[in-house]
């Protein structure tokens, strides 16, 4: 659970209930994210990306201490290449992460939902993405009109996702 003060604990919160508690201070964003990890109820504080179909900073970011983040990736919705597989999946497992938003897709989908990690994405793709580093970290990035900022409260359950304004 996360309390309105955006604590978090070990139990989880729904997004409906907490949208009921607490309204218009959260954003909800309405396009409709595929949950695929193991984890349906994940929160915490964002770390944000943004990348167009090349995901060495998605790869470089989870293998960082997690401390419970969730990581927001904005891939400009591009099913065409996966930015995360089971690999950096199991790599955000290890050092700690609670989950990972992708406006993209991913791959390896039923390896990661064996996987004790929150995941939301579009979908699913194959096809590896490129590896040279392009983009920005701790940026902030802006999905389905929702304004998503480095450090701000993330809440994501299979009804969907909300963040702090």
């Amino acid at each position: 659970m996360t309390s309105a003060a955006g604590n978090p604990s070990t139990q989880a919160i729904n997004t409906a209930d907490l949208y009921d508690e607490r309204g218009e201070e959260l954003a909800s964003v309405s396009l409709q994210f595929q949950s695929l990890g193991g984890r349906s109820h994940f929160s915490g504080q964002a770390r944000t990306i943004r990348c167009f179909q090349d995901n060495a900073l998605v790869k470089a970011t989870l293998a960082t201490p997690g401390h419970g983040h969730v990581l927001v990736v904005d891939g400009g919705g591009s099913l065409a290449t996966a930015l995360m597989g089971d690999m950096i999946a199991e790599s955000a497992v290890a050092n700690g992460w609670a989950g990972v938003v992708i406006n993209g897709a991913i791959r390896d989908r039923e390896a990661i939902a064996r996987l004790d990690l929150g995941v939301k994405a579009l979908g699913s793709n194959p096809r590896k993405s490129a590896k040279d580093g392009a983009g920005e970290v701790d940026v902030d990035i802006v999905i389905d009109g929702v304004s998503i900022r480095t450090g701000a409260m993330i809440w994501c359950d299979p009804d969907g996702i909300l963040v702090e304004r």
